[in-house]
């Protein structure tokens, strides 16, 4: 019984990009897929050349406000983020602003650097960049099952909004149906 009852388990790796849908979850692979789609077609929009029309070429500055999971099962918020961030970052296109957590901390830096740094090394105070836009969403999922077969659709829904005026630049919206 001891021996047959102990099974080792096959572990092996797989490429970043390749996708292991074991079940109707949100995981990594839709993240990126998410991510990449939706940051290609908000970039694609006017704003950014409007923006860099009307400041002498300055890039955009985001930040992420508010990203809510609505949907029936856990989603790594951060990782989403994350991986919007770096197809945001990697397009050249627009620029992001730390969120306000980071902001903080980086702030009680300066202050200890104030205190303990030599003045030629220390960072100045009041030389943050401001934000531009701001960046927020939610994810949602419709759940439609039948006997053993199960649909899970989730929806991702971004908007791009102007700090200064409140205007939306640009809303998005990607769906990935699992099945």
């Amino acid at each position: 019984l001891v021996v047959g009852g102990c099974q080792a388990n096959k572990v092996s790796r797989m490429d970043e990009g390749e996708s292991a849908d074991l079940t109707t979850n949100w995981n990594a692979t839709d993240s990126r897929k998410v991510a990449k789609t939706m940051i290609k077609d908000m970039l694609s929009f006017p704003w950014v050349n409007e923006f860099k029309k009307s400041n002498n070429g300055k890039k955009p500055r985001i930040i992420v406000f508010d990203l809510r999971n609505k949907s029936h099962t856990q989603v790594a918020v951060d990782t989403f983020i994350k991986d919007i961030r770096r197809a945001v970052l990697r397009s050249g296109k627009a620029k992001f602003v730390a969120a306000k957590d980071l902001r903080q901390d980086i702030r009680d830096e300066r202050q200890s650097q104030d205190l303990h740094a030599s003045a030629d090394t220390r960072a100045a105070m009041g030389q943050e960049y401001g934000a531009d836009y701001a960046l927020s969403g939610t994810i949602s999922s419709i759940v439609n099952q039948s006997g053993n077969t199960k649909v899970v659709a989730y929806q991702v829904d971004l908007s791009l909004l102007n700090i200064e005026s409140n205007e939306i630049a640009w809303t998005g919206q990607e769906e990935i149906k699992k099945k």
